[in-house]
């Protein structure tokens, strides 16, 4: 007996990047809920993470589990992925299904961690409205709400805050967040991005600078071009006045 995939199961990842109706017949012709590929990567972690929201229901409907860890060293979890992504109605359907918030994956990254770090605040008041701690600390011991601080998303600051993140005990967890914020807001943003890139690719990069809002919120971004076309990139959130406000000092 071997490992690699049935004939079915590469159908039903055939189906993924067609349609909803492409994936029910691949069920319905016998591909197992939980099929997997030649990697290891679960059919229902691949939807999750490229936000296939009626895939993933379908997948849920039939038995695939919101928990199973996916990939080669079964180390990705269908709900870090798409909340890495901010699939926000993907993380609802996972966790309606059973998906455990707090779990984590194999370098301690839990989904809540990854939503946070990037900002995806919708994600994040999902998260947390389905039972995901705000006390628990990352992989390096950051705590979630100077994290939130650090990235600059005020939304993100009030939902872990409404979810007990400034509670009476936390007193020091809230002036490390303040004083993050009160740093960031200090520095030049642009340069800052640009700094952290010149870190990881060397100096004299080119790159490019954009302003965007998402989801409500103010974001800037820095890329790395090469031949004019972007390759890499950093960005964060520009509410670090805000969040200075919410956290109880000025900005």
């Amino acid at each position: 007996m071997t490992n690699e995939p049935i004939r079915d199961e590469l159908h039903l990842f055939d189906a993924l990047y067609e349609d909803e109706n492409a994936v029910v017949r691949a069920l319905r012709s016998g591909a197992p809920a939980e099929s997997s590929d030649e990697e290891g990567t679960t059919a229902l972690y691949l939807a999750s993470v490229q936000d296939l929201l009626g895939a993933v229901r379908l997948l849920l409907a039939v038995g695939a589990d919101p928990n199973r860890a996916s990939g080669p060293e079964a180390s990705d979890l269908p709900l870090c992925g798409a909340a890495c992504g901010g699939h926000t109605e993907v993380v609802e359907a996972l966790l309606s299904a059973g998906a455990r918030p707090d779990l984590r994956e194999e370098f301690g990254f839990t989904a809540l961690r990854w939503a946070v770090g990037l900002g995806h605040a919708p994600t994040v008041e999902v998260l947390l409205a389905g039972g995901a701690d705000p006390l628990l600390p990352g992989p390096q011991g950051e705590a979630m709400l100077v994290l939130a601080a650090q990235r600059g998303s005020p939304r993100t600051v009030r939902a872990l805050l409404a979810h007990g993140a400034g509670a009476a005990g936390q007193e020091s967890v809230v002036a490390l967040a303040l004083a993050e914020a009160r740093r960031v807001a200090a520095l030049d943003p642009e340069l800052e991005l640009r700094r952290r890139l010149e870190e990881s690719y060397g100096s004299g990069i080119e790159t490019a600078t954009l302003r965007d809002r998402r989801e409500g919120e103010e974001t800037l971004a820095v890329e790395l071009l090469r031949d004019g076309v972007p390759a890499a990139g950093m960005d964060q959130h520009m509410g670090h006045g805000e969040i200075a406000a919410l956290l109880g000092g000025p900005s």
